[in-house]
């Protein structure tokens, strides 16, 4: 059962480094990646269409005219729902994470190695709902999910110092 993963970008060509994502990604089993270009005015949509070309399991979706996080997250969600059969649907906003220490490439890592676990965590809480959800709302933040997983990745407990 794949998982879908919304990634949202906006003016983040200097945090992406193509080979260790590409890297990163390879190591993924079981995920299908959207990457959501949210308008960035550098070179990010390139970046992001290169990482495509090199990984089966990655699409790009191009936002040309900037919008909230919470929008790209649904025109992410709306192409891959259109696209895949996935029943668990991840996102992230890149700009909301601190990526001082670790970059995208600790997100990246931290997904790849605990998908499983955030996998088992959704269906967990998804029936704790106990209602059929829609694709919106059946939506998770996968960094939430990781933080009170309290996974052990260096990456993850710099967005937990981070917000408090």
């Amino acid at each position: 059962m794949k998982t879908g993963i919304i990634i949202i970008f906006h003016n983040n060509e200097k945090d992406i480094d193509i080979n260790v994502f590409i890297e990163q990604i390879k190591q993924t089993s079981n995920l299908e990646l959207c990457l959501v270009n949210n308008d960035s005015r550098d070179n990010t949509f390139q970046l992001l269409k290169e990482i495509k070309e090199a990984s089966s399991n990655v699409s790009v979706v191009n936002v040309k005219k900037i919008k909230s996080d919470v929008s790209a997250v649904r025109a992410g969600a709306r192409f891959m729902s259109n696209q895949f059969n996935l029943i668990h649907l991840g996102y992230v906003a890149v700009n909301s994470l601190n990526t001082n220490k670790h970059g995208l490439n600790g997100l990246i890592k931290a997904i790849a190695e605990n998908q499983e676990v955030l996998l088992d965590y959704n269906l967990e809480i998804l029936k704790r709902k106990n209602i059929k959800l829609t694709l919106f709302q059946s939506l998770f933040s996968i960094i939430d999910y990781l933080k009170k997983l309290k996974v052990k990745n260096q990456f993850v407990q710099l967005q937990i110092l981070s917000k408090s």
